[in-house]
């Protein structure tokens, strides 16, 4: 049985006529994060955009599983793959427990009511991100770090397989981003989920990602292991930044240094 989530195939993308991504191939594996790096503007979040149909093709295919995602309804991917966009607006007047509600509309139609199955995807969500004690907590009175758990518990009550975070921990402070950044580490390894997210940060992406995929102007530079990836001359070619290896001898994990460079 294949491992891979998404099989991405020669993908162009973009926007009218103007090309974000160009030629794009490579297979995501399931149960594992991959973090999608590179500068502003080189396509990170064209390619979620493309993975959940939202964007189609200029040229290629995007399988989920076995499936095109083009054919799809869009109902069916949102059985399979939750998104937490970047610029998630929050829904006014509203608190964490009707937020996380809204995670169900893919399984509700005009005519159906809520249900118990509904109830308990969406208590399991908040239980998984510790926010079930802010169940009743108006949206307006988090801080930053529950709100973004809370859009979280939203993603999770869609019960799928598949997250696609957009800059998950961008305008949080430090102990909210490792906060973000343990819980998915903790719904891939103990809730089988497989996350794919966009970051800045190369060190948390060494730490926490499995797989790295770096990209320059809408193509591929190279993917893999984070220690075989992000490495000084992957880091020059993508960043224009020289960095220099730093390796962690307590953990093993490799980290990069701005200030040590030559």
């Amino acid at each position: 049985m294949s491992k891979a989530c998404f099989k991405i195939s020669d993908l162009s993308l973009g926007y009218g006529e103007k090309v974000i991504v160009d030629g794009l191939s490579l297979e995501i594996e399931k149960g594992k994060i991959t973090a999608l790096l590179g500068a502003n503007g080189c396509g990170k979040s064209t390619i979620l955009k493309g993975l959940t149909g939202q964007l189609k093709p200029m040229q290629g295919t995007v399988l989920l599983g076995d499936l095109p995602v083009g054919n799809m309804t869009a109902k069916a991917i949102a059985k399979q793959i939750a998104v937490l966009s970047q610029h998630a607006e929050k829904p006014l007047g509203l608190n964490v427990g009707q937020l996380v509600k809204m995670g169900r509309y893919p399984y509700l139609s005009l005519f159906d009511r809520w249900s118990d199955v509904d109830e308990i995807a969406c208590n399991e969500a908040l239980e998984l991100t510790a926010m079930d004690k802010l169940k009743e907590q108006p949206l307006d009175a988090l801080s930053g770090g529950q709100l973004q758990r809370a859009w979280i518990s939203l993603a999770l009550a869609q019960q799928t397989e598949v997250l696609l975070l957009d800059e998950p921990t961008t305008f949080l402070d430090l102990a909210h981003q490792l906060e973000i950044m343990d819980l998915m580490k903790k719904l891939v390894r103990q809730n089988d989920k497989t996350i794919i997210a966009v970051l800045h940060d190369l060190n948390q992406a060494a730490r926490y990602a499995d797989h790295i995929v770096l990209l320059k102007d809408g193509r591929l530079i190279a993917q893999g292991e984070p220690a075989k990836v992000i490495t000084p001359a992957n880091v020059k070619k993508t960043y224009g930044v020289a960095v220099s290896k730093i390796t962690d001898p307590k953990s093993g994990k490799t980290y990069f240094d701005t200030s040590l460079s030559e």
